[in-house]
C-alpha cells in the first residue's frame, strides 16, 4: 500500500493484563533502521493528528472487517482507499489477517526479515538472557547441554482449553466457576463440556500435564540427570501438580532459580519482558520441548529452523497419540517406549514441506530459506 507504519500497539491480553508497549521490549532504533529500505516507520502518531484518543476506538478510524488470510489485493482494494480518505487508520485485530499463499513472494521474505532480523530485544534483556543460558550450562561445574521445556499449564490456559484434568472435586468446581466467569458464552450451563473435553483430548488439543510430559521424556531416554530450564507462568495446581515431573527430573530450574531477586527486579515491570527472557534461553537450548501450541513455541521452533539450529532438537509431542497411550492401562512400559520413540522420530524440528495456510512462523522453509 506504500503506507507509513506507526510503531505497533501490542494487544493487551485478557488473562495476563499486561500493559507492555512495543518500545518496552524491542530496540526501536534497530527496528526502524533495519527496515528503512522496505517500510517507512515513525515512532508516534503525528502532531497534526488531533484524534489520537479515538484512533483505536472510533469505527471511522478502525479497519475491522479484514478476513483471515486476506490477499494482498484485498488490502489494495479495501484498506488503501480508507487510508487515503482518513489519512490515518488502525487495523485490528491483525492476527492471521494476511495470507501466505496469496501475496507476492517478496512480502513473505519481508515477514522473515522483520521476524528474524528487525525485531530485536532491548540490550538489557539480551544480556540477562545470555547470563541465564551461561548459568544453565555451568550448573554442574563444567559445560553441559540443557533442555528447555515450555510448560503451558497456567490457570488461564487450563481454563481456556475447556479440557478435563485430574484433580479433586473442589478443584473441578472452582475451575468450572472460573470458566463460567471468564467465558460465559462458551460455558453456557456446562452440561455439554464433558463429551467435548473427551473429544478434544483424543484429538490432541489439550495441554499436556507436567506429569505426562515427564513420562514422555523418560520414554525418549532422558534421565534424571538431564538439566532442564522451565519456561512457564504459575502452574495451575502449584507444587502438587509439579511434583511428578520434579521427581522424575530433579535438575529442573527456572529463571528465578538462576538469578537473584535484584537481577530480576527490572524485568518484573512487564510480563512480556519475563517472557522475552524465557524465549531467548529456550532459543539457545540444546533441546527444546513444547507441551502445547501457541505463538511462543511456534516462534522458537521457526527461529531455530531459520538460523540453522534445526540440527538441535525441537520436540513437538504428538498429543493425540499420547492420549491413547495414557488411556491404555494394559500397555507394557517397553511397548510404550518403543511407540513414543518411533512416533517422534519425525517430530524433532527439521524443516517441513509447506501447505495451504501453513504457519510461516513455525515453518519458514520456502519463503525465507530458499532462493527458488
Amino acid at each position: 500500500m506504500n503506507a507509513t507504519l506507526i510503531l505497533p500497539v501490542l494487544k493487551q491480553d485478557q488473562i495476563w493484563k499486561d500493559q507492555t508497549k512495543f518500545e518496552d521490549i524491542f530496540d526501536v532504533d534497530h527496528f526502524i533502521n533495519y527496515l528503512k529500505e522496505d517500510v517507512h516507520i515513525v515512532r508516534d502518531i503525528p502532531d497534526w493528528f488531533t484524534e489520537k484518543d479515538d484512533l483505536f476506538t472510533s469505527i471511522k478510524r478502525t479497519v475491522k472487517n479484514v478476513p483471515k488470510y486476506a490477499s494482498a489485493q484485498f488490502y489494495i482494494d479495501n484498506v488503501l482507499p480508507r487510508i487515503k480518505e482518513k489519512k490515518i487508520m488502525s487495523i485490528k485485530p491483525f492476527v492471521d489477517r494476511l495470507g501466505y499463499d496469496n501475496v507476492p513472494m517478496e512480502i513473505n521474505r519481508l515477514r522473515c526479515r522483520v521476524n528474524y532480523h528487525a525485531l530485536k530485544f532491548l540490550p538489557d534483556i539480551e544480556e540477562m538472557a545470555d547470563k541465564l543460558a551461561t548459568r544453565m550450562r555451568n550448573r554442574t561445574g563444567s559445560l553441559n547441554p540443557y533442555m528447555a521445556l515450555h510448560l503451558r499449564f497456567e490457570k488461564g490456559m487450563v481454563g481456556l482449553s475447556f479440557c478435563d484434568f485430574a484433580g479433586t472435586r473442589e478443584e473441578k468446581a472452582m475451575m468450572a466457576t472460573y470458566r463460567q466467569q471468564q467465558w460465559p458464552r462458551r460455558y453456557k450451563n456446562g452440561s455439554h463440556l464433558w463429551p467435548l473435553a473427551l473429544q478434544k483430548r483424543k484429538e490432541g488439543r489439550c495441554p499436556l500435564e507436567p506429569g505426562e510430559i515427564g513420562i514422555i521424556l523418560r520414554a525418549m531416554g532422558y534421565t534424571k540427570e538431564t538439566q532442564i530450564y522451565v519456561a512457564s507462568g504459575q502452574v495451575y495446581g502449584g507444587n502438587n501438580r509439579m511434583a511428578p515431573l520434579r521427581n522424575m527430573f530433579p535438575n529442573m530450574v527456572s529463571k528465578e532459580d538462576l538469578a537473584s531477586k535484584e537481577e530480576m527486579e527490572p524485568f518484573k515491570k512487564h510480563v512480556t519482558s519475563l517472557a522475552a527472557l524465557d524465549f531467548l534461553v529456550c532459543l539457545k537450548s540444546d533441546v527444546f520441548v513444547m507441551t502445547h501450541g501457541g505463538n511462543f513455541a511456534k516462534l522458537i521452533i521457526g527461529y531455530r529452523r531459520y538460523m540453522g539450529r534445526h540440527r538441535l532438537k525441537s520436540i513437538k509431542p504428538d498429543k493425540g497419540l499420547m492420549s491413547k497411550f495414557f488411556g491404555d492401562p494394559y500397555m507394557p512400559w517397553a511397548t510404550f517406549v518403543e511407540d513414543v520413540v518411533i512416533t517422534h522420530q519425525t517430530r524433532t524440528g527439521l524443516p517441513e514441506p509447506t501447505f495451504p495456510h501453513y504457519d510461516l512462523w513455525e515453518n519458514p522453509l520456502t519463503p525465507c530459506m530458499c532462493r527458488a
